[in-house]
């Protein structure tokens, strides 16, 4: 099949050195010449693009097919249990080197990383939209996100801080000093197939630990285009980066389960859903394991009586229908002061009704299709059993089915509910918005507290005591909190994750980096003397 995006800017990157001379840069440039007559591309031109090659996308017993028509696009090679203990090895070989190097120049590792996503951005861009269907423009931001944590990790690398503390004994010093943990397994989920990835890597690398990706099944295409550009970068990087130090492992759970029960894999990173980070959790705890995990969202937002009502309707759609609702941050619930209810439901409904639905790699499209026919019957069960706890669906169904017949396009619902009932305690992975009234801002905070995920929350308001209230202990309970900006879209400069069924876990900004590293508490005695702590007298 073949998409409506203009082949233009396909394939310009800088090359530094060596690199000029490589027949793999001489073919991807050819490539750039021939798409620069401005003809459709082909789903083949997209993963050439990227630097894949007929090794990496045929022969294999992984079918990997694209949410935008449905067709198999790849065959990919897997990986074996023993291929990841041999991965986790190498790691381990890597990290006995690589936690030698300094910082700073472990950063440049990561400067160099950064350098090469931005010259990928578009190819790479594309690649994410081709595997998991959300629209170009969501690809190009998400692999900018994999380009901003590289610029805050660079800096990162020079500011490992640890803390000079006072000590009781006279003659003795104290500090805190951070060092490398070991390698870290980062397992992703479909949905984002890059970014998070990069949350994790560019930290665990500047830290001093090698790391070990395992994709999801359904979008190892991406992840393996990651290791070409990330192979770039050690090229270009130099000796300094040791065998081992960046790979991925392509297949089914067992690769995940392999890294999980190794003890020579310090940290496993994991999203995906609560079951999945569950099954984690209780296999790194047998061997106490440290573990970040991001896992269901069912976030919510509050729209007050002194909404912006116009901003507010901006964000919901945004939230709610980008990705085709398959984000972990994607808004699912929504809780409007009665007063305004009916002045800003009538308006979301419209907006909804006119949303372009189609292909995600054309610019005019709005939403993409969901990852796949699984979905697409989850979101009309969920419907269904919507309906049946009294709720007024708005939406939903399939479309599109005429051009797409293989493919899971659908109209995003919302559904007015009587009341906050069993079905929206349930994170249902598709467009479903569901909404329900309230009267005060402490009922509104209770229902958005309720359930039992905690992510990401919201509230639309121009009351500085709402707000306030809000953020305060006795406010929302997630991980993310805003104020007049939906749940969705979150800066890399600040932590990432939440609470309750989410996992706890933090990724990419902040101080998350501490999770990548080990604490030593360190004590120096530089006088003649041996006092011991809390005064105890201890002669012989």
């Amino acid at each position: 099949m073949r998409s409506t995006i203009s082949r233009r800017n396909v394939g310009n990157r800088y090359i530094a050195g060596n690199l000029l001379g490589c027949t793999e840069e001489r073919n991807r440039r050819a490539l750039a010449k021939q798409l620069s007559t401005g003809a459709p591309m082909t789903f083949q031109d997209i993963i050439s693009a990227c630097g894949l090659t007929a090794d990496h996308t045929s022969g294999g017993t992984l079918a990997v097919t694209t949410p935008v028509d449905g067709s198999i696009i790849a065959n990919v090679k897997t990986h074996s249990a023993n291929d990841a203990d041999a991965a986790i090895a190498k790691a381990k070989a890597a990290f006995a080197t690589w936690r030698l190097v300094p910082g700073p120049r472990r950063g440049e590792l990561v400067r160099l990383l950064g350098e090469e996503l931005r010259a990928e951005k578009e190819n790479l861009g594309r690649l994410v939209t081709l595997e998991c269907g959300k629209i170009y423009q969501e690809g190009l931001g998400e692999v900018q996100e994999m380009i901003d944590i590289c610029d805050f990790a660079v800096g990162l690398s020079r500011q490992l801080y640890g803390l000079t503390i006072a000590s009781e004994r006279p003659g003795h010093t104290m500090r805190e000093t951070w060092h490398p943990s070991g390698t870290c397994g980062v397992i992703t989920a479909f949905n984002f197939p890059a970014a998070p990835w990069c949350w994790n890597a560019a930290l665990a690398l500047v830290c001093g630990d090698p790391v070990i990706a395992k994709p999801s099944e359904k979008t190892p295409l991406t992840q393996l285009a990651i290791q070409i550009i990330c192979e770039r970068a050690m090229k270009r990087f130099g000796t300094d980066a040791p065998d081992g130090l960046i790979q991925c492992l392509i297949g089914e759970r067992e690769l995940g389960e392999a890294l999980t029960a190794s003890p020579d894999v310090a940290i496993i990173s994991a999203t995906g859903s609560v079951p999945m980070g569950k099954a984690v959790a209780t296999d790194m705890s047998k061997r106490l394991g440290k573990t970040i995990l991001e896992l269901g969202g069912n976030n919510a937002m509050i729209v007050a009586p002194s909404a912006d009502l116009e901003m507010a309707l901006r964000a919901i759609v945004f939230s709610a229908v980008g990705t085709a609702g398959q984000r972990c941050t994607s808004l699912r619930r929504l809780i409007v002061h009665e007063d305004v209810y009916d002045v800003l439901m009538p308006r979301l409904i419209a907006a909804y009704a006119t949303l372009p639905i189609g292909d995600p790699l054309d610019e005019k499209t709005l939403v993409g299709p969901l990852i796949d026919s699984g979905a697409m019957t989850a979101m009309d069960a969920s419907l269904q059993l919507a309906q049946k706890e009294g709720g007024t669906v708005h939406g939903g169904g399939q479309v599109l089915s005429d051009t797409f017949p293989d493919a899971a396009y659908v109209k995003p619902a919302i559904v007015e509910m009587p009341a906050q009932s069993a079905i929206m305690f349930h994170e249902t992975f598709a467009p479903i918005l569901y909404a329900v009234k309230y009267k005060t801002l402490d009922e509104a905070i209770n229902l958005q507290n309720e359930v039992p995920q905690g992510l990401s929350s919201c509230i639309f308001t121009t009351d500085v005591r709402e707000a306030e209230t809000f953020l305060s202990a006795g406010g929302s309970d997630c991980g993310i909190a805003n104020v007049n900006i939906g749940p969705s879209g979150a800066e890399i400069g600040g932590a990432f994750g939440g609470e309750k069924e989410t996992g706890g876990g933090r990724e990419s900004g902040s101080d998350a980096w501490k999770a990548y590293m080990r604490r030593q508490t360190n004590t120096v005695n530089y006088s003649r003397e041996l006092p011991l702590a809390q005064g105890i007298k201890f002669d012989i």
